[in-house]
């Protein structure tokens, strides 16, 4: 079987843990691996990963010592081109003339959208790999990256929270998470945060303020707030709104970004995006086609593209009482 492999959309800690999985279970069952460059503009450039010795094939030395690496190797992109129709014609063109009998597609719900506009057009096998940090996507409890991008978070919020209690600060800090708030949700359980803004959650500002009031007649002199990017317009602005309704703290804005994408991913992520690639090769041993695999309550599980990109995971409703209890 030939099976070429591609990152696609925001990069997330693990993905090098999971292609090397992949490309070591693709040798073990007799299968060559391609790595394919810059996602599915990649595939309409016909760029593919070019191994030392020259070979297109990727080998056990190809992906040697990768699991600590973060980033990808494969470099990844977003391709307008890929999201036209006659886009993923000539995709489906070019997997056709290299003879390609599957591809493993590493992403999150953009990259399963496209392998689901793809599977149409296209007669080879697809099966992807939840790769995000923001732990959105239907179909398995964690997405390949979200611990790593916490444990950067939390990380980051404990050198702030140094700085904040030498000077009396409030700070609001940033996080990834448009739609999603599982990144703000567990940094702020983890980091011990005051106060956090999920997407998920709608909160008044003057309720915000009311509670930051009562922290501060509690004798609190510093506090933290954990913002979802995706929750109003992110932390500058609600330091901004809190401001104006008499937030009683002297208070600053700190946006993590793209920091929560890189670094070597922790153990968790090394381990599930070892086990994710080694199930995506078994799957398309066994003939499967058209899933995202996933982990489910610690099971391996395979779920169709077409659930996985109706909606986005509902926020954990456990951990939400729990913040609201140890934040009080």
């Amino acid at each position: 079987m030939r099976i070429g492999v591609l990152c696609s959309g925001g990069d997330a800690p693990g993905m090098n843990a999971a292609l090397r999985s992949i490309v070591r279970t693709a040798i073990v069952c007799g299968d060559e691996v391609f790595g394919i460059n810059h996602g599915y503009e990649g595939i309409l450039n016909e760029e593919f990963y070019i191994a030392k010795d020259g070979t297109l094939v990727m080998g056990l030395r190809s992906v040697s010592g990768l699991a600590r690496h973060g980033g990808t190797i494969l470099h990844s992109s977003r391709s307008k081109r890929f999201q036209t129709d006659e886009g993923v014609k000539a995709a489906a063109k070019i997997l056709r003339k290299y003879r390609f009998d599957a591809l493993i597609t590493i992403g999150g719900n953009g990259t399963l959208s496209g392998s689901l506009a793809l599977g149409k057009e296209w007669e080879g096998q697809i099966i992807g790999l939840p790769g995000t940090i923001d732990n959105d996507l239907l179909g398995t409890d964690f997405t390949i990256g979200f611990a790593t991008a916490v444990d950067t978070a939390v990380d980051a919020v404990d050198k702030l929270r140094d700085t904040a209690g030498s000077h009396d600060l409030m700070f609001f800090v940033e996080v990834m998470g448009r739609h999603c708030g599982d990144i703000a949700l567990a940094t702020a359980i983890a980091s011990g945060a005051e106060i956090a803004c999920l997407p998920e959650v709608e909160e008044t500002p003057e309720s915000i303020v009311s509670k930051l009031k009562r922290i501060k007649d509690a004798g609190k002199a510093s506090v933290i707030a954990i913002i979802a990017e995706g929750y109003q317009k992110g932390a500058v602005e609600m330091q901004r709104v809190l401001k104006e309704v008499g937030n009683p703290f002297d208070s600053r804005a700190v946006v993590l970004g793209h920091i929560l994408r890189g670094g070597s991913p922790i153990a968790f992520d090394r381990i599930l995006a070892s086990e994710l690639g080694n199930f995506a090769v078994s799957a398309l041993v066994q003939g499967e086609t058209g899933k995202m695999a996933g982990k489910i309550r610690g099971e391996l599980t395979l779920t169709p593209f077409e659930e996985c990109v109706k909606g986005h995971k509902k926020i954990n409703e456990e951990q939400l009482r729990l913040l609201q209890v140890v934040a009080s």
